[in-house]
């Protein structure tokens, strides 16, 4: 099962992502959904406006999904994302899914990929 929810999650994000956060609720999403990124309204609506806003806002935005890590109910996303004008973000997020296979909730952090570092490793 760990794959499977693994899968769903990134189906999930890549569906919201690419433009299209109403399938994404409609496949991914159980009875209630909860939202702890304080950007974000609670629930299904919050998470279809905020997505579809920034599909119309950044349509050329771009993710690559770097790990995807299962522990029971739980999946975490690292990511890697490229957004116009080339700035580019790393993401953590954490979804918690219901009994059966549908995600009710929602962690995050995001960092912008600094121009320099004091070390040769990549954030991804």
């Amino acid at each position: 099962m760990s794959t499977d929810l693994k899968e769903k999650a990134i189906a999930f994000y890549k569906t919201a992502y690419l433009g299209n956060p109403k399938k994404a609720v409609e496949l991914y999403v159980g009875e209630e959904y909860i939202q702890h990124n304080p950007d974000v309204e609670n629930g299904t609506a919050g998470f279809i406006a905020y997505f579809e806003r920034m599909q119309t806002e950044y349509p050329d935005k771009s993710i690559e999904f770097v790990r995807a890590i299962t522990e029971g109910n739980l999946v975490a996303l690292h990511t890697h994302q490229t957004w116009p004008g080339n700035d580019q973000y790393v993401t953590m997020d954490f979804f918690r899914f219901d009994q059966n296979g549908k995600i009710v909730e929602h962690w995050d952090a995001i960092q912008q990929i600094p121009k320099t570092s004091k070390n040769p490793n990549t954030m991804y």
